[in-house]
């Protein structure tokens, strides 16, 4: 029977849907609105009642028979600033916690008043093909120091130690993505125990519920400890951590408290040295909150109001809070790409299965809704940004500081956000963009002598903008310029002017500025050019055969550059905005530098054309044009997409895609070239060499940008919004020639459901929310069709056949 797809219903920003039917969202379309029929031949419209039944056998969840024996095994939970790693251990259980503001370090200075000064020598050098000379004056003369001692550090952990003497049966440890609980359950001594965490947004708790099916069968011991730099003690039915993060004994960071109450039913509990001790009680409710001085100065009575104000709630309205709240963003995407029959299996054990060479299609799609629910913890209004690892870290000195890398980094994890129907939850992006702004300008005006503002590779809580360390990854200003991006994408998405207006093109403008104050002519073309700069990370060799690795307009600043002139030049004809700037953008636009394709026929990332020091080099900048960008396509520019695709080979070829972020973004960059199998291939990888226990994504080591990277891939291999149409399953793979997605989301305001059926896009529903028209693609049509909409009306395809032109 052919099922017949409806937008499901949104209210505001959020779609109501039930907790218990998670894929069913239905919604019947009144006769009064219109739904456009596609087929072969013909487009005709209908009024009738139009249905959306998604009819998937069961919710997304990740299972294990066993706990977890590392921290990459443990599975987490999050609200955005507090997020925990439930280990499910049964005598002795550990909940890895994380406040999202605990950071070693302050704020440092790192601007070089009159650097610029400089510049005129290093560029006439690197015109000059004087690479080594150059990197060594911009470390002299450019570079400021790194910054230490600094990093996103562990709150602590609570510790729950059990006697437990009895056999143990019918184990299970799970995290049920819908509801954002993770549950561990167990049979002992003839008692059923269940114990929940989730993390509330609604309360900003972190909740613990542990209970038995025989009354006064919860015995337990609660700590709270932390490595270092905390002290823990207890009064009454609280237990009180509070210390200041540093590292290496130095105690320069922020100070926090975290504050743990005991609910229970029946029983008692009682202090225990620095321990509570709950004995026979029926149930028992753990409570905790956190808060640091890096907000406000009061992390001693915010703990304390949070704790009070859940307490008086109970567990029971707190749960239901929390999934109401959770469930109801959670559920605006189902998904089912086939192959479920291994869905009863562990999570563990399926993942084996895979990196044995098996598909598991149902196992991408729990992927895939695994990457939108860390977004979901990591990243929600008035938090922090989602860092290098989310919000979940277990160390002192965490791999890169467990900072925000704005080189391909934090622009990764927030790239799922409006397809997958996130929007709201890259909130904290803007806010960090903002931040950004304040020391950028004065880094642009005294670093540079530059208006507007810049940053480079990396930054950390206090936001500097600096260049530090070294020139091969620290002399890079386009961090800004590229994070601006995602502001022109929001509002694609969205379609809201006002957000353009007032949040968006005053930070665009303000990027724009420092570029146009930045590009200078290049003597030998007379082009606009970006330098002295880098190309992420990477090492050319020289004629002479020496490593360097800075060059004038590396492909990846040219086309930052492009896209940012043509978004801010977008923006303002949006805007009504035509002034000097915008007539001064215009000018340097047409006299940038643009692509060059080399003599082996791949697209350049240096403007001359250099031997590769490491060819299989993890970053694919010089792509930066197809994806996240949208300079090339695949039908506007078919040399240099082909150029590109000739670049992603080699890179493939020596090695690339080693890291999980690199493997992520090259799914995104075949999926964009509409190689469904070669994204297929590349994803499969990603699953079965880059991915933990947990399915958290390993660099190595874990490294969270390579999960929303999977994830908004996945999006892309369904449907594609970018040059001004709608792509219905632009690259479908084989492997999953059926399956069905509600609720994701397209440019030019639009939110898109389908079902497929052997390859064949069957039938399709298309909500316009802001009225716009839509132009459709189907993959393997040479024909647009175009839609006159109306805001707030559904219109549904059906009967789709791929052959159709005209």
């Amino acid at each position: 029977m052919r099922t017949r797809f409806a937008a499901p219903v949104m209210t505001q920003s959020r779609r109501q849907a039930s907790p218990q039917t998670p894929c069913a969202a239905i919604r019947a379309i009144s006769r009064a609105q219109t739904c456009l029929l596609f087929s072969s031949a013909v487009m005709r419209l209908l009024t009738l009642p139009l249905l959306l039944t998604l009819p998937l056998s069961a919710e997304p969840v990740l299972w294990y028979s066993s706990p977890a024996q590392e921290w990459v095994a443990a599975l987490p939970v999050g609200n955005g600033r507090l997020g925990g790693m439930v280990f499910g251990g049964i005598e002795s259980e550990r909940i890895q916690l994380n406040e999202d503001t605990v950071w070693a370090g302050a704020p440092q200075e790192r601007d070089i008043p009159g650097a610029y000064r400089h510049l005129p020598e290093i560029r006439e050098m690197l015109f000059a093909g004087k690479y080594v000379e150059a990197e060594r004056k911009i470390e002299e003369t450019i570079m400021g120091p790194r910054i230490f001692p600094k990093g996103y550090q562990t709150l602590g952990d609570i510790r729950l130690d059990s006697a437990s003497p009895d056999e143990l049966t019918g184990y299970r440890r799970e995290l049920d993505l819908e509801s954002g609980i993770a549950r561990t359950v167990w049979t002992q001594g003839g008692v059923r125990f269940s114990r929940e965490v989730f993390s509330s947004a609604t309360h900003d708790v972190l909740v613990v519920h542990f209970e038995g099916d025989r009354p006064g069968s919860v015995t337990t011991r609660v700590r709270l400890d932390r490595p270092v730099g905390a002290t823990t003690k207890s009064s009454g039915d609280e237990l009180i951590l509070a210390g200041r993060a540093g590292h290496d004994g130095e105690q320069l960071g922020v100070r926090f408290e975290a504050r743990l109450k005991v609910l229970h039913e029946r029983g008692e509990v009682q202090p225990d040295g620095d321990a509570l001790q709950i004995r026979e009680a029926d149930s028992a409710t753990l409570i905790l909150a956190a808060a640091t001085d890096y907000r406000s100065k009061d992390q001693r009575n915010e703990p304390a109001q949070l704790l009070a104000t859940a307490a008086a709630a109970g567990y029971a309205q707190l749960r239901e809070a929390h999934v109401s709240d959770h469930s109801a963003i959670f559920n605006r995407v189902s998904i089912d790409l086939g192959g479920t029959e291994k869905r009863g299996l562990p999570i563990d054990e399926r993942l084996r299965s895979v990196q044995a060479g098996g598909h598991d299609p149902d196992l991408l799609a729990t992927y895939f809704q695994f990457g939108r629910y860390l977004l979901m913890g990591s990243s929600r209004p008035g938090t922090m940004p989602a860092n290098l690892q989310g919000i979940w870290n277990d160390k002192i000195a965490p791999p890169w500081n467990s900072d925000y890398h704005i080189n391909i980094n934090v622009q990764m994890n927030y790239w799922p956000a409006d397809v997958t129907n996130l929007s709201e939850m890259q909130e904290p992006l803007w806010d960090f963009l903002n931040n950004l702004r304040v020391r950028g300008r004065k880094t642009a005006r005294d670093h540079y002598d530059a208006r507007g503002f810049v940053a480079h590779h990396t930054t950390d809580a206090w936001w500097w903008t600096s260049p530090i360390g070294r020139a091969q990854y620290g002399m890079w200003p386009a961090g800004a310029a590229w994070t601006t991006r995602h502001l022109w994408e929001a509002f694609l998405f969205s379609q809201d002017e006002a957000f353009l207006r007032e949040t968006a093109f005053p930070v665009m403008k303000e990027a724009a500025e420092f570029f146009l104050d930045w590009l200078v002519e290049d003597p030998r073309t007379g082009e606009l050019v970006s330098g002295p700069s880098t190309s992420p990370e990477n090492v050319f060799l020289t004629a002479e055969g020496e490593r360097a690795r800075i060059t004038m307009g590396p492909a990846m600043d040219q086309q930052i550059v492009w896209d940012l002139f043509t978004n801010v030049l977008a923006a303002a004809g949006r805007l009504g905005v035509a002034d000097e700037f915008t007539a001064e953008v215009r000018d340097k636009l047409g006299r940038l530098a643009g692509p060059q394709i080399g003599s082996d026929g791949r697209l350049m990332e240096w403007r001359e054309e250099f031997a590769e020091a490491n060819p299989g080099h993890r970053h694919i900048s010089h792509a930066f044009g197809l994806h996240p960008g949208e300079q090339f396509t695949l039908r506007r520019t078919p040399a240099l997409a082909g150029a590109i695709r000739k670049s992603i080979e080699h890179r493939l070829a020596n090695g690339g895609g080693h890291t999980g972020w690199s493997r992520a973004w090259l799914i995104n960059l075949w999926a964009r070239l509409e190689d469904a199998e070669r994204a297929y291939e590349n994803l499969h990888a990603l699953l079965a060499k880059s991915t933990l226990t947990n399915l958290f994504d390993t660099h190595p080591p874990f490294q969270i940008d390579g999960n929303f990277g999977g994830t908004a891939a996945i999006a892309e291999m369904l449907l594609q919004s970018h040059g001004g149409e709608l792509h219905l399953l632009p690259a479908l793979p084989a492997a999953w020639s059926s399956g069905e997605v509600q609720g994701l989301k397209a440019r030019g305001g639009f939110e898109v459901s389908m079902a497929w059926s052997d390859g064949r896009l069957k039938e399709a529903s298309i909500l316009s929310r802001s009225g716009n028209e839509c132009r459709v693609r189907v993959a393997g049509s040479a024909d647009v069709r175009s839609i006159e909409t109306a805001a707030g009306k559904s219109y549904a395809l059906a009967d789709v056949s791929p052959t159709a032109s005209k």
